[in-house]
């Protein structure tokens, strides 16, 4: 009885966390950049003292979706969206370098160019100020032009460049801030092929269709184990009953 009531109280336990991350997933269906994470069940065995007769299951992460969201139009001169395969390099609330392509960009009260979660755009030589200025444009290349409150469109001038980076999806790792970063540490280099769309945001890739189904399928799995538990409990106090019978 205790191996049944074992497998199903970890398979149940376990299911919770899927079924949290599978919520996570859904709950920014509507998020700009976001990329799914993905989870997957795996049974392990019982390490210590005794048989090896013991396992469990486990919920682990095995990565994200880098699959390219849908582009939307915004018409908007600071959004901008990666084409294909790149980030956005920006300076995380810890401090370090990340990457993000969440491009729903905005020029603070102080002149600092930054993501819609606050976060600071990084260029060649760190964070990008913008001056003051009568209109802004985000070039293809991530360049950042103005042109300088009262002055005309003929001192148009370029203040910074977007650094873009295009590491291997092998190379890096998504935290719980929906950062990715580099998982050595390092930053990523530069890349000139990656470019922007301005006037558009990428869309998150959840599949909404897709995480309802997950989470129906996720509920009926947690009742069966459940279940399991039940019918683990009803037999034990059976037998404890056929031996207070002898």
């Amino acid at each position: 009885m205790d191996r049944m009531l074992y497998v199903a109280m970890t398979g149940a336990r376990e299911t919770l966390r899927a079924q949290t991350a599978n919520n996570h997933n859904l709950a920014n269906a509507s998020t700009v950049g976001f990329k799914a994470d993905l989870q997957a069940f795996q049974s392990r065995q019982v390490v210590g003292d005794g048989y090896a007769s013991r396992v469990y299951a486990e919920a682990s992460s095995t990565g994200y979706d880098g699959t390219v969201g849908a582009l939307m139009s915004t018409g908007r001169d600071l959004d901008v969206a990666v084409q294909g395969k790149g980030f956005m390099a920006v300076q995380g609330f810890d401090g370090r370098e990340a990457y993000t392509r969440a491009g729903d960009l905005r020029v603070d009260a102080d002149g600092q160019l930054r993501t819609g979660t606050g976060l600071a755009v990084m260029g060649d030589a760190g964070p990008i100020a913008v001056p003051p200025h009568a209109s802004l444009v985000v070039g293809g290349d991530g360049t950042v032009s103005i042109v300088p409150l009262g002055q005309g469109p003929e001192t148009k001038a370029i203040v910074g460049r977007i650094k873009l980076v295009n590491p291997a999806d092998d190379d890096l790792t998504k935290g719980t801030d929906g950062l990715f970063r580099m998982k050595d540490g390092s930053d990523a280099p530069a890349d000139a092929s990656t470019r922007l769309a301005s006037g558009m945001l990428e869309s998150s890739n959840v599949s909404v269709a897709d995480a309802m189904v997950n989470m129906i399928e996720l509920s009926r799995r947690f009742d069966m184990q459940v279940r399991a538990m039940r019918s683990a409990e009803d037999n034990g106090a059976a037998s404890a009953r056929l031996l207070s019978m002898r």
